[in-house]
């Protein structure tokens, strides 16, 4: 039987011969895997938004409260990120050589069920660990393989539509994290973890249930069996890890300093003034609202909490998406030629001034000012803006990059580029403490540290992008340079 889904006897015979008719026909399992995609990411981001409060506030013990300081705190946090986004590598492997992408992502999803069981019964350490270690293994082991069966869906006639389908499966990820970072902290804040947990674990297992639901509308890859490892451990194999792990250990520094907005920026906005409307334009429209007996005037003392802040983030990516894709992209490329990788290296150097924001907030923090949160979404703005660019283009990017039987695998070694980042960040807040329980990188400086790393890293990354080449992979095709 043929491997390939896409191809019949008498396209194979005709393939040099005539070239594939384009087709606007959308493949009939994407619905399900962009519905199992945005109850997953609830799931996912819903638990992750609320864990720093837990940890610092909410964690018990055997005799009442056991919480831990900010430095564990964040430590911990950047450990479990480095472990969700480290196994993706491991799930590929067992997706493109032993079981295909389908049979992973629906077995795994089950063992990720079972970790928010845990975290939503046990609020105690115990708890903690058993959950964050199944959604680690669970979480951690699909996302390579939902990322390539993504693109699994597509061969020569409709793999124009390849670009515009990433970019919805990046809004269904970011309309699921906005709703539940909405959501949860509420429901933290009301209820306690119990409630707060098990909500996301309810999507995640709805997830589970629309992916099952798909399983006849798929195309279905087989796994490469011995063939994965030959074509892995090939020359070309090598070469093509090996040309895009020198991408990720660059994209790696942006990891670092995005995912601090669960962590970092949650704790620093406790500090901050989260009277949303608290900012003398709205002030004057507050008071000519009230003065006219509208019944929505007083919406200056809306407050918003802490881990909400964190849903400026998806929001900002479903309005920024389509801003890049029909409007500055389109721009740029009158400009130059626009390449994956100068999206990449713009968005690096987008990413310092949105953490040098913070910095300067730390600074007004530590001089007894209480900042406006309006600063820090200016910051979630331009940090959302590189993330367009470096996120979604290193998704499409990795996926094209890769050998067919492959698509899994490097899609594991693009996560890793994640764990790389969160390491990182982990290592720092393990070594700045010191034994008196004070940081060696206080207030302001913790922000400046990171921002000159990323700095240096976008400088570095520049050289590195003028000297790759690319090769690109689709299925149904040959591999052709270009």
């Amino acid at each position: 039987m043929d491997e390939n889904p896409y191809k019949s006897p008498a396209t194979a015979q005709t393939k040099y011969a005539t070239a594939p008719i384009p087709s606007e026909k959308m493949p009939g399992g994407i619905p399900y895997i962009i519905a199992n995609e945005a109850a997953e990411r609830f799931s996912f981001y819903g638990m992750k938004c609320i864990l720093v409060i837990f940890m610092t506030q909410k964690l018990m013990g055997a005799h009442g409260l056991d919480v831990m300081s900010k430095e564990d705190a964040l430590f911990w946090y950047h450990l479990f990120g480095a472990g969700v986004y480290f196994l993706p590598f491991f799930g590929a492997i067992l997706s493109d050589a032993v079981l295909g992408k389908y049979r992973t992502i629906l077995s795994l999803s089950l063992v990720y069920c079972l970790g928010h069981v845990a975290l939503a019964m046990d609020d105690t350490r115990v708890g903690l660990l058993l959950g964050l270690v199944l959604i680690s293994i669970g979480g951690g082991g699909i996302k390579s393989c939902v990322s390539a069966h993504v693109g699994d869906q597509f061969g020569a006639t409709n793999k124009h539509l390849l670009e515009k389908v990433f970019g919805w499966f990046y809004f269904s990820i970011n309309l699921g994290a906005f709703t539940s970072t909405i959501l949860t902290p509420v429901l933290m804040a009301r209820y306690g973890p119990h409630l707060a947990f098990g909500v996301p674990g309810i999507l995640m297992a709805l997830a589970t249930l629309f992916f099952f639901m798909g399983r006849n509308k798929f195309v279905h890859i087989p796994p490469g069996g011995i063939g994965f490892f030959r074509e892995t451990f090939s020359t070309e194999g090598f070469v093509a890890m090996a040309k895009l792990c020198t991408i990720y250990v660059f994209v790696a520094m942006f990891w670092a300093l995005f995912d601090q907005t669960g962590s970092a920026w949650v704790l620093q906005a406790k500090d901050m003034n989260r009277l949303l409307f608290d900012f003398p334009l709205f002030h004057r429209l507050d008071a000519f609202l009230i003065g006219r007996g509208y019944w929505f005037a007083g919406f200056s003392q809306f407050e918003v909490l802490p881990s909400q802040i964190q849903a400026a983030n998806p929001l900002l990516i479903m309005i920024l998406i389509p801003i890049f894709a029909y409007g500055i992209y389109p721009l740029m490329n009158r400009l130059f030629r626009l390449t994956p990788l100068r999206k990449i290296s713009i968005g690096m150097f987008v990413t310092v001034p949105a953490f040098a924001i913070p910095a300067w907030i730390e600074m007004r923090i530590t001089a007894g000012a209480a900042p406006h949160i309006i600063w820090q979404i200016v910051a979630y703005i331009i940090l959302t803006a590189a993330e367009v660019m470096i996120s979604i283009t290193c998704l499409e990017f990795s996926y094209t990059q890769a050998p067919k039987k492959m698509k899994s695998l490097v899609m594991g070694l693009f996560f890793m580029s994640v764990s790389l980042g969160n390491v990182f960040t982990a290592a720092v807040n393990y070594f700045i403490q010191n034994e008196d329980g004070t940081s060696k990188l206080p207030g302001a400086s913790y922000y400046w540290f990171f921002t000159a790393a990323m700095l240096i890293v976008a400088l570095l990354f520049v050289v590195v992008a003028a000297a790759y080449r690319t090769r690109t992979y689709i299925q149904d095709e040959q591999g052709s340079s270009q």
